[in-house]
């Protein structure tokens, strides 16, 4: 679970990116942008960003605030799973990343596994639907984001890098690298074999 600090930095920062969109009096406005500095201070103080950065990051948002979409797809070759390495922290992930709009969270994951692994895939089960707030992932993260989990199939293509990956790799269940913990854990790369093994299980959430 993360510090209650910065699940109350976020609601502001949502309370302020919100209350922009909607209203038009300029004291009003004075305000919510005096919440959105305070929920980038309070970030700033206790986390890897400096308050500069994410107010810039704050001031790209627009429209209602709503927690953003990563998907994930975990898929399986003789009992190993498919990993790539990251380029910006050089640690390993379940392909993925944020879903774009028009997108379903299928069509998501099966374009983010081919576009970072080389793989084409086809989504066999929905795993997992993790609100990351409740997770212990590292570093934070100054937006709410929910992470879908699919497994997948293999349908074609071979291991290619792309911009944001170093290289793809299969690992067995006893032998993962380090692993990128803004974006996967050890506990859910677990749970993705056991998914593997037995599809039946019922998808987890929260």
């Amino acid at each position: 679970m993360e510090p209650k600090w910065l699940d109350w930095a976020r609601r502001l920062a949502a309370i302020s990116q919100s209350g922009l969109h909607y209203c038009d009096n300029h004291y009003e406005i004075a305000r919510y942008r005096a919440i959105r500095d305070i929920a980038a201070e309070m970030m700033a103080d206790g986390g890897e960003m400096e308050k500069v950065q994410l107010l810039e990051l704050f001031s790209r948002q627009a429209g209602y605030a709503t927690p953003k979409v990563d998907v994930r797809g975990a898929a399986f070759r003789n009992d190993t799973i498919l990993l790539v390495k990251e380029s910006v922290d050089g640690l390993w992930t379940l392909p993925g990343g944020f879903a774009d709009v028009g997108d379903s969270p299928s069509e998501a994951v099966v374009r983010e596994v081919v576009e970072e692994s080389g793989f084409e895939v086809r989504t066999t089960k929905l795993c997992a639907v993790y609100d990351r707030n409740k997770h212990p992932h590292k570093p934070s993260f100054p937006f709410h984001l929910y992470k879908i989990f699919f497994l997948c199939q293999i349908t074609g293509g071979e291991p290619r890098t792309s911009s944001e990956t170093d290289a793809v790799e299969f690992f067995a269940e006893n032998e993962i690298p380090p692993l990128s913990q803004g974006r996967v854990l050890p506990k859910q790369i677990k749970r993705m074999f056991q998914y593997y093994r037995d599809p039946s299980l019922p998808t987890d959430f929260d």
